[in-house]
This record gives structure tokens, C-alpha cells and sequence, in this order.
């Protein structure tokens, strides 16, 4: 795993750790800042899934490489 997939997957799980973070923080949530906050977690989402797509692809061409 390069270490710029590696630093940015844990830049984007430190995003979503905080998000999550300002929810359990809020003793009554305004709306329009919730879903906000809902919106910014599904983009990192995404971008983690990605993330860990190219990580896993990474490790099955070096899992072929080394059964050659």
C-alpha cells in the first residue's frame, strides 16, 4: 500500500471520526447543519470505499506476482 493511500484514508477516517464526534457532542442538532455534517460523511464515504478498493486491488496483483 503506497503511504499516500494510506495517509489519505486516515485524513478522510479522521473527517469522519469528528463528524460523528459533532453529532454525540449536540444536545439538540439544527437541520440544516445535520444534514450538512450527513452530506460531508457520504462523500468520505465514497472516497474511503474507493480507497480500499485500490488498496485491495493493490494487494491481489502483488498476491499474483508472488504465486508466479
Amino acid at each position: 500500500m503506497t503511504k499516500e493511500i494510506k495517509n489519505s484514508l486516515n485524513d478522510t477516517l479522521k473527517k469522519l471520526e469528528k463528524i460523528s464526534a459533532w453529532f454525540d457532542e449536540q444536545e439538540e442538532i439544527d437541520l440544516e447543519k445535520g444534514l450538512e455534517k450527513v452530506r460531508e460523511g457520504a462523500v468520505l464515504i465514497r472516497e474511503s470505499r474507493k480507497k480500499l478498493k485500490n488498496i485491495e486491488n493493490e494487494f491481489e496483483e502483488i498476491k499474483t506476482e508472488m504465486e508466479k
